[in-house]
C-alpha cells in the first residue's frame, strides 16, 4: 500500500528512468546469449530442431 499512496503504480519505471520493452529486452537477451555461446550453438540447436520436426512430421504420417 506505500507505494499507491506514493502515486507509483505497479510495472512503471521509477522517476527518471525509461523502462525496457519486451522486444528490446528480447534483442539484449539474444545478443548476450550470441556473445556467450557463439555461432555453433545456433548450428546445434538447429539441427536438434530440424530433425524433431523431420520425426514429428514421420509420427504424423503413420497415424493417418
Amino acid at each position: 500500500m506505500a507505494d499507491e499512496e506514493k502515486g507509483a503504480r505497479r510495472g512503471e519505471p521509477e522517476e527518471g528512468r525509461r523502462g525496457m520493452t519486451v522486444s528490446e529486452a528480447g534483442r539484449k537477451g539474444g545478443i548476450a546469449v550470441r556473445d556467450e555461446r557463439g555461432h555453433s550453438f545456433y548450428e546445434e540447436i538447429g539441427r536438434k530442431g530440424g530433425q524433431k520436426v523431420r520425426e514429428l512430421i514421420e509420427r504424423g504420417k503413420s497415424r493417418g
